[in-house]
C-alpha cells in the first residue's frame, strides 16, 4: 500500500511543479505551447485521480481540474484553428482569431480557477497522508487495478460495437492511454497496443478537429470558404481511424 501511495503522491508533486511552470510561461506569454502543456498536464492529473474517486479530497481536486478544463477548452480550439487557418493561407480568418486571444493566456494564468487548482493540489498529499494513517487507503494498488480493468473493459466492449460512436472511443482510448502513463507499474500493455493506442487518438482526434471546425462554419461565414476540404479530410480522418481501430481490436484480441 505505501508504495502505491508515494507513487501517486510523487506524480501529484510533479504535475504540481508542472501546472506552476505552465502558469509562468503563460503569465510570460513566452511560447504557444504553454496552453497545450497546461491542458495536458490537467489531464494526466484527471488520469491519476480517477482510480482515486470516494478517498479524501479527490472530489474537490477533481472539480478544480474540470473547471481548468473547462476554461481553457474554448480558448485552445481557437488556438488549434487559427494555426490551421494559417497553415492553409486563409490568413485574414487566422488573424482574426489570433487577435481574440489577445491577453487569453495572461487571463488564464491569473485565473480564479487555475489559482483554486494549484491550491488544492498543493494540500492533496497532505490529505493523503492523513489517510494513510488512518487506514483508509488500503487496498489501493487493488483499488487502482479494478478501475484500470474497468476502463479496459469499456474500450473493449465499444471497440466490438458495429455502432461504435467515434467521439466516446476518442475518449475511451485517451482515458486507457493517460491511466497506463500514470500506473505504469500497473500497466501489462505490450508495445503494440501501446503504438495502436496513440495512432488511434491521433486519427480520432484529426477527425474530431475537422467535424469541430465544420460546425463552426455554419455560424461563422469566414469559415465557408473551407468547408469543402474539410469535409474531404474530415471522411478520410473516419477512414483512417477504421483502420486503426480495427488494428486495435485484433492487437486487443491477441492478449
Amino acid at each position: 500500500m505505501s508504495a502505491m501511495v508515494d507513487h501517486v503522491i510523487a506524480q501529484i508533486v510533479r504535475l504540481y511543479v508542472r501546472l506552476l511552470a505552465c502558469q509562468a510561461r503563460l503569465a510570460a506569454q513566452t511560447d504557444s505551447e504553454a496552453l497545450h502543456d497546461l491542458r495536458t498536464t490537467v489531464r494526466r492529473l484527471r488520469s491519476l485521480l480517477r482510480p482515486l474517486r470516494g478517498l479524501p479530497g479527490v472530489d474537490q481536486l477533481e472539480a478544480a481540474a474540470s473547471q481548468v478544463g473547462d476554461l481553457t477548452t474554448p480558448y485552445r480550439d481557437k488556438e488549434v484553428l487559427a494555426a490551421h487557418l494559417l497553415a492553409y493561407q486563409q490568413a485574414e480568418a487566422a488573424m482574426k482569431r489570433i487577435a481574440e486571444m489577445e491577453g487569453v493566456f495572461v487571463a488564464v494564468a491569473a485565473s480564479a480557477e487555475l489559482s483554486r487548482l494549484l491550491a488544492v493540489l498543493d494540500a492533496f498529499p497532505m490529505f493523503l497522508r492523513a489517510a494513510q494513517r488512518q487506514w483508509l487507503l488500503r487496498g489501493l494498488r487493488r483499488r487502482v487495478e479494478k478501475r484500470l480493468a474497468k476502463q479496459w473493459k469499456q474500450l473493449d466492449e465499444a471497440l466490438r460495437d458495429p455502432a461504435h460512436d467515434r467521439h466516446r472511443l476518442r475518449l475511451l482510448i485517451k482515458r486507457v492511454r493517460y491511466a497506463a502513463e500514470t500506473y505504469p507499474q500497473l500497466d501489462r500493455s505490450p508495445a503494440r497496443i501501446t503504438r495502436c493506442l496513440k495512432q488511434a487518438q491521433g486519427a480520432l482526434g484529426d477527425w474530431h478537429d475537422h467535424l469541430q471546425w465544420l460546425l463552426k462554419a455554419e455560424q461563422e461565414v469566414d469559415l465557408v470558404p473551407c468547408v469543402a476540404r474539410w469535409q474531404a479530410s474530415m471522411e478520410q480522418a473516419e477512414q483512417r481511424s477504421d483502420q486503426v481501430l480495427d488494428k486495435l481490436l485484433a492487437a486487443c484480441a491477441k492478449q
